[in-house]
């Protein structure tokens, strides 16, 4: 970790880059973010409160997208890991997110067109519920992991709007930690749980104003068994370039996933980083 964190900072806290070469000479487009947000307070005989801070996170969005007339195949990472320390306590995760998305889809020159999609969703490192003295951990990497086969039709005739909805089938992974898979109702202990339900995915981005950019997705899932009850992931960013060197992004992320929580998460994210764009 100590390596990747002086990487990072060699790169001068974000990369952006962004290839999309014409069909012609190749049916591959490639996007790629890389981040680093620092937030530091050190404080030395300070008389008026406080203590030392340190935080910092690591983003990252990519993208691969393969055109070959009628078949369109995209694929998406969202990588995110956070950290802070306040005075002499020890560090703290405070951003933990893996989210993989492929989405393969056929043109029939419809309005809709068919699709196949996975998504994987897991954690990057250990998580801690630091309510609990001492801290209790609650989840690793891939445990638990959400895995999710969609088949269905999606619909991209609004530019920068695309939704999809489709059948879907649902696999929850755990080990140490089977309380996101485990069925109260039995007296057996659950580590695999398969659900299928329906899956809708809407995502919109949207040019604010001239370095101004709004990103949106929202995914819903309801299972069979309990169609009255909805899964729901809403991510939002706003990222605006202030500079040729530096932007501002703000995010807000909201989940409700009744096995998870019986609470609606929030997670609200302001930062300032340092950009370098490659071309």
């Amino acid at each position: 970790m100590r390596r990747l964190i002086i990487l990072f900072l060699m790169l001068s806290g974000t990369y952006s880059f962004s290839m999309d070469n014409s069909l012609e000479e190749s049916r591959w487009l490639y996007s790629g973010v890389a981040g680093l947000n620092i937030s530091q307070i050190a404080l030395d005989n300070w008389t008026q409160g406080g203590d030392n801070a340190l935080a910092f996170t690591l983003l990252g969005n990519f993208g691969i997208k393969y055109v070959d007339s009628p078949w369109t195949f995209s694929n998406g990472l969202k990588l995110a890991f956070g950290r802070t320390k306040l005075g002499e306590d020890n560090f703290r995760t405070n951003d933990n997110e893996f989210y993989l998305e492929s989405i393969l889809s056929y043109s029939l020159g419809w309005a809709l067109d068919p699709y196949l999609s996975n998504t994987v969703r897991t954690v990057l490192s250990k998580g801690f519920d630091y309510k609990e003295i001492p801290a209790k951990q609650t989840s690793q990497f891939f445990d638990p992991g959400y895995i999710t086969q969609s088949i269905g039709f999606l619909y991209n005739k609004i530019p920068n709007v695309s939704t999809r909805l489709g059948i879907a089938f649902q696999e929850t992974i755990t080990n140490k930690f089977p309380f996101y898979s485990d069925d109260p109702k039995t007296t057996e202990i659950e580590k695999f749980r398969f659900d299928t339900g329906i899956e809708s995915v809407t995502e919109a981005l949207y040019s604010i104003e001239e370095n101004v950019l709004f990103g949106s997705k929202l995914r819903l899932f309801s299972r069979f068994n309990e169609l009255d009850v909805w899964d729901v992931r809403w991510d939002n960013l706003i990222t605006a370039q202030i500079s040729k060197y530096f932007n501002v992004n703000f995010n807000v992320l909201l989940i409700y996933e009744k096995i998870q929580s019986p609470k609606t998460q929030v997670k609200e994210a302001l930062q300032l980083g340092i950009t370098y764009s490659l071309f």
